[in-house]
């Protein structure tokens, strides 16, 4: 490394050449990297939905969901099946571990699902795909004065004009019911006619059909034979002949029946600010940019607008690039911030030339890192963004070591060249080591389980590469500029050092670079005029003596006062570890007390507050319905209340409503998300309320719900309300599974484990999963039906003709498939009366009433079964309001012995803890290992270039120390409300610091051993390097925490995810920088203290000697 330092400080050509390509490939790689709110998370999971239409949980059970979980089970790399079974559908989730080959898994699980042969006749096709996040862009309001069929036919219209823009792909129409050609037949017209469903099928399928029939070869040519008579229209069908007469008479559909050209019958509306409306949802596929997507979409909307009917509106309902613009802004601003405040303390500490030198740095290692992060796939982002944050203090650190070390040998040599090597080569192991150890301090990062780990490896992949190129332009760059003398007129000095700092300000001024430009021009301008009238040279020279002045006045305190202390801390030593030790015995204490809480991964707050609502199953659409507008009311008076109290900027933008689902907590307004099947139902509703961006508001979004919570009050019999502020969770914070087979026992569970968490202060929205289904009426077949030839298949499939339909056929309209069903009239449907009046047909062609030959007991079944590895599951859930109490204090209490006692009557129930509870133990489990390897890689990396063993227990010795810091820091923080308490991203950030902090005492050990070598004797070598080394030693370690400062700071939605572990990583270095100061020396004579026992000469045989000693 050394030949290659030389060689680039004598060759400046090759050394600007290496800047230029790091520079180009960086501005070249960000120019073709995709912008995103979030970074796609893969979610390793195999998503099987069938359809069993009109069928019941139980039978879907297990008719559909055991067969498949028997099926798939054995098949390698699968670590959990759950299953759920609805009314009509079941979804089965196969879970995959991480390493495992997805697309293998898939073709494997296709291949078992297909070679089923047992499914019931009634099921659909099943769909089998590997489970995508939501990645919408937008979604767009369709609202008229139109019918339904009239407000979807424009919403196709639409949709099909937008997914025609270029860089538009994934385009859906949503919230709208399928097509559905229902012939409705009552039992009067059937009895009156002869006939039965299965006649009226079997007819309709005979004379509605295309059929060809080949060819015929003439002598002048081949005539294609082509039977045309498919019906796919509702007045095409009426036309149908069912039967002819002896006399001739044709009877046709629209004799016996009504045809009904409509919609299928599920209870499903949705109204945007009171207006029926469709919802147009367009998602991004790949690394398509939502900045594009969103700017060809608007251009469109402008134009589409001009040309709708009167009274037709197409409103944007939700931009996710309002988002991403909201959180790269707010980022940028914390980086443009720290930057200043970092080149603001290089110019205090350093003369101008140097801080410039060593303030390069960091764009040129973000460029670098650019091109690497490019090459990975990664795209920027939130949380991109923030792992160039995290690392902007840390990556002039070693800048700082070798251009102060430089500038030091510059003052003391006439040959600068020289001067700039030797200077660089003397501090080269330190540096190169110092930064191996931050990287080996970060990998832990890229090897978390789940959802946590993928962001957490984002943070750690930005800041490695970054650091890499830190330490190439270190090494290789910044000798090469340092190493040439230059007349050093404070002019110049001063007007090299506001190059970045007002090309950095700028930025916040001007909105593109037109701006940025003139605003550029006009400052160059102004001081070029100045400088023309000397005042620019007066206020440099004045600017260049404060900064000495400075200089001096802190090297005097160094070697008078901290020389001082630094002195007592070596003479007092035992006592000195004493009280560090004290401190961080303290502060364990401080942490168990419970003042500081843990929550695993804090509730973030969105956009949006959507109240959804779940009456009891059965219960009539209408009935919901009438709930869902009164919550839609009140959200209008909520929103009213606050158009006056904030007349300048309304925080409520819009209200969607939906009855017959939960559309938008499942997923996006679009369609169910998840992991489930479409759980919708007329029992179902929901209202969400759009606020404005979280910046410009004051208001927090908990607050607005509060409000809305308070005007709506209770809704009578709701089995469900809640209202959701959340923008992203990975789960409940309490999550109990119960597993068993026998559901009486899981309901007897779950109620006693319900009464127990809510026994605890501050424990709310207690629930669990199990809910009784609707009413229904088990048939069975009589003796008398026996007699006469009838089965129980027989029974059920006239049954199911006449209340849920027969599909007849599937026609193509369009893009359509809709389907053709025979089935009772509504009305008839809508009566129990109707069961006791239909006439069963028996295998001779007679008619006999229902009650002669069935029984009907009526019972109750369930809403929904879910399953987890072939067992019957329960999920007790419950949330924390966090001021009172944490998850991890009532999930430690109920180990304690509560659950234990609840479970001594159920031995064949087993728990377990899932959602947060559940990643919380997986992060914690890889994290724990992971940091005690790196711990090990550190150690390693310190004793190899110093060839001891020893002396890399001296400088790790700072490492609980950052634990101490980060800690304070928290409690200081908490103490502003910036931070609610410890979260997993705050002990990401100790991690972090713990190789950052070694940096420091790395840089003092190595000094101390210089000394050594020079024939010192233990105390002066420990003091003299502690006084020599402070300067870069405070400089790192305040830049570090500068550069964190604007972030820490941040009040913004956007940062609060981020801010716990730029907290742990700010005040952990600020901390551990004391510690190196004055503990590592006392620790290091502390260890020669031991060797001085031994009876070994101190020069001689020193226990802690390094490789240079020997």
């Amino acid at each position: 490394m050394k030949g290659a330092v030389a060689w680039f400080a004598r060759n400046d050509v090759a050394a600007n050449l290496l800047l230029g390509l790091i520079v180009v490939g960086g501005l070249a790689s960000l120019a073709q990297m995709p912008q995103k709110s979030f970074p796609d998370i893969d979610v390793p999971v195999i998503q099987i939905g069938v359809e069993y239409r009109g069928a019941a949980p139980e039978e879907v059970e297990n008719g559909v969901c055991i067969r498949i979980e028997e099926e798939i089970e054995g098949i390698e790399g699968v670590e959990r099946i759950r299953s759920t079974a609805v009314e009509g559908a079941c979804s089965v989730s196969v879970e995959l571990f991480e390493e495992t080959d997805e697309n293998e898994a898939l073709d494997e699980v296709k291949n078992r699902i297909d070679a089923i042969d047992t499914f019931p006749d009634e099921t659909e096709q099943p769909v089998i795909n590997l489970l995508s996040p939501q990645r919408a862009v937008m979604e767009i309001a369709v609202t008229g004065p139109r019918s339904e069929r009239g407000l979807k036919e424009l919403g196709q219209r639409i949709r099909d004009e937008i997914a025609a823009l270029p860089g538009i792909t994934q385009v859906e129409l949503s919230n709208t019911r399928r097509y559905e050609v229902s012939i409705e037949v009552s039992e009067a017209s059937l009895r009156r006619h002869g006939l039965s469903f299965d006649a009226v099928a079997q007819a309709i399928r005979r004379a509605s059909l295309d059929l060809p029939g080949g060819t015929i070869k003439t002598e002048g040519g081949e005539v294609l034979l082509r039977t045309q008579g498919q019906a796919y229209w509702g007045s095409e069908f009426e036309e149908l002949v069912i039967l002819t007469q002896p006399n001739g008479t044709r009877i046709r559909v629209q004799d016996i029946g009504q045809v009904v050209d409509g919609f299928e019958d599920t209870d499903q509306r949705v109204r945007f600010d009171g207006k029926a409306a469709a919802i147009i949802r367009v998602s991004r596929v790949g690394n398509q940019d939502i900045l594009e997507m969103t700017g060809s979409l608007k251009s469109y909307l402008e134009e589409a607008r001009s040309r709708l009917p009167s009274g037709v509106s197409l409103t944007i309902w939700s931009d996710n690039s309002v988002m991403l613009k909201d959180r790269l802004e707010t980022l940028l601003d914390s980086a443009r911030q720290g930057f200043l405040m970092v080149l603001a303390l290089l110019a205090l500490f350093l003369r101008p030339r140097l801080s410039f030198w060593v303030s390069v740095g960091v764009p040129v290692s973000f460029l670098g890192a650019l091109s690497l992060i490019w090459l990975l796939g990664l795209s920027i982002d939130a949380i991109s963004l923030f792992g160039f944050i995290l690392v902007l203090g840390i990556l002039v650190d070693d800048a700082i070591v070798v251009g102060e070390n430089v500038h030091s040998h510059q003052t003391r040599n006439e040959n600068w060249l020289q001067a700039a090597i030797d200077g660089t080569q003397e501090v080269s192991i330190p540096v190169i080591f110092g930064v191996l150890t931050t990287v080996a301090a970060f990998t832990p990062l890229l090897l978390g389980p789940g959802t946590i780990g993928q962001i957490q490896s984002v943070i750690g992949t930005v800041v490695i590469c970054c650091l890499v190129f830190s330490l190439i332009e270190s090494q290789l760059v910044l000798p090469a500029h340092l190493g040439h003398r230059h007349a050093e007129k404070p002019a110049a000095e001063v007007g090299l050092m506001l190059i970045p700092i007002v090309g950095i300000a700028l930025i916040g001024f001007a909105g593109d670079w037109r701006s940025y430009l003139a605003f550029a021009l006009i400052v160059a301008s102004s001081l070029y005029a100045w400088h023309l009238q000397g005042g620019f040279d007066r206020a440099a020279e004045r600017l260049i003596g404060l900064q000495g002045r400075f200089a001096e006045g802190l090297e005097r305190w160094i070697h008078a006062r901290f020389g001082q202390a630094v002195e007592t801390a070596i003479n007092r030593r035992y006592v000195t570890v004493a009280v560090a030790f004290a401190i961080f015995i303290a502060t364990l204490g401080a942490l168990a007390s419970g003042r500081l809480p843990f929550s695993f991964f804090p509730p973030l707050e969105s956009d949006r507050v959507i109240a959804k609502l779940t009456m009891p199953l059965g219960t009539p659409a209408e009935t919901t319905a009438s709930a869902v507008l009164h919550l839609e009311q009140t959200a209008d008076l909520v929103s009213q209340g606050l158009a006056l109290d904030f007349a300048d900027a309304p925080p409520v933008l819009h209200v969607l409503s939906a009855v017959g689902g939960h559309p938008v907590s499942n997923g996006g307004s679009g369609s169910p998300g998840g992991s489930g099947p479409a759980l919708d139902g007329g029992h179902m509703g929901e209202v969400t309320m759009q606020l404005t961006p979280s910046q410009s508001r004051t208001l927090k979004t908990r607050e607005i719900a509060d409000l809305w919570r308070q005007r709506a009050g209770h809704i009578q019999d709701a089995v469900e309300l809640t209202f959701a502020t959340s923008l992203f969770s990975v789960g409940q914070a309490i999550n109990i599974q119960l597993e068993g087979n026998r559901v009486e026992e899981l309901q007897s569970v779950a109620a006693a484990i319900r009464a127990k968490l809510a026994e605890y202060p501050g424990v709310i929205d207690i629930a669990d999963s199990f809910r009784s289904g609707k009413a229904e009426l088990k048939l069975d077949i009589l003796p008398g039906g026996e007699t006469l030839g009838l089965g129980l298949g027989d029974l059920a499939r006239q049954v199911r003709q006449a209340f849920y339909g027969e599909e007849i056929q599937r026609v193509q309209r369009g893009r359509d498939d809709v389907r053709v069903m025979v089935r009772y009239p509504r009305d008839e449907r809508r009566s129990l009366g109707a069961l006791d009046d239909m006439r069963i047909r028996t295998p001779n062609g007679s008619e006999v009433p229902f009650a002669t030959v069935a029984s009907a007991e009526l019972g109750q079944g369930f809403s929904t079964i879910r399953r987890s590895d072939r067992r019957r599951v329960v999920n007790v859930t419950a949330d924390v309001d966090r001021t009172q109490i944490t998850a991890n204090e009532v999930i430690a209490d109920l180990r304690g012995g509560a659950l234990d006692e609840i479970m001594r009557d159920y031995p064949r129930v087993t728990t377990r803890l899932e959602g947060a509870q559940r990643e919380q133990s997986e992060a914690m489990a890889s994290l724990l290992p992971t940091f005690g390897l790196a711990l090990f890689v550190i150690y390693a990396l310190l004793a190899v270039p110093l060839r001891s063993y020893v002396q890399p227990f001296i400088i790790m010795s700072v490492l609980p120390f950052a634990f101490v810091g980060a800690i304070l820091g928290h409690m200081f923080m908490k103490g502003f409300d910036l931070v609610s308490g410890l979260a997993m991203m705050s002990i990401v950030g100790i991690i972090a610091a713990s190789g950052v902090v070694v940096n420091s005492s790395l840089v003092l050990v190595h000094s101390v051993n210089g000394r050594r070598q020079q024939g010192h004797s233990i105390r002066q070598a420990t003091q003299g390097a502690a006084i020599s080394r402070f300067r870069p030693i405070l400089l790192t370690s305040m830049t570090t925490f500068v550069g964190l400062l604007p972030l820490m700071l941040n009040r913004s939605v956007q940062a609060q995810f981020l801010v716990p572990m730029a907290v742990s990583l700010a005040f952990g270095v600020a901390f551990s920088t004391l510690v190196t100061v004055l503990v590592v020396p006392a620790v290091y004579v502390i260890l020669e203290d031991l060797r001085g026992l031994r009876g070994a000469s101190e020069r001689k045989s020193p226990l802690i000697q390094s490789a240079a000693d020997r």
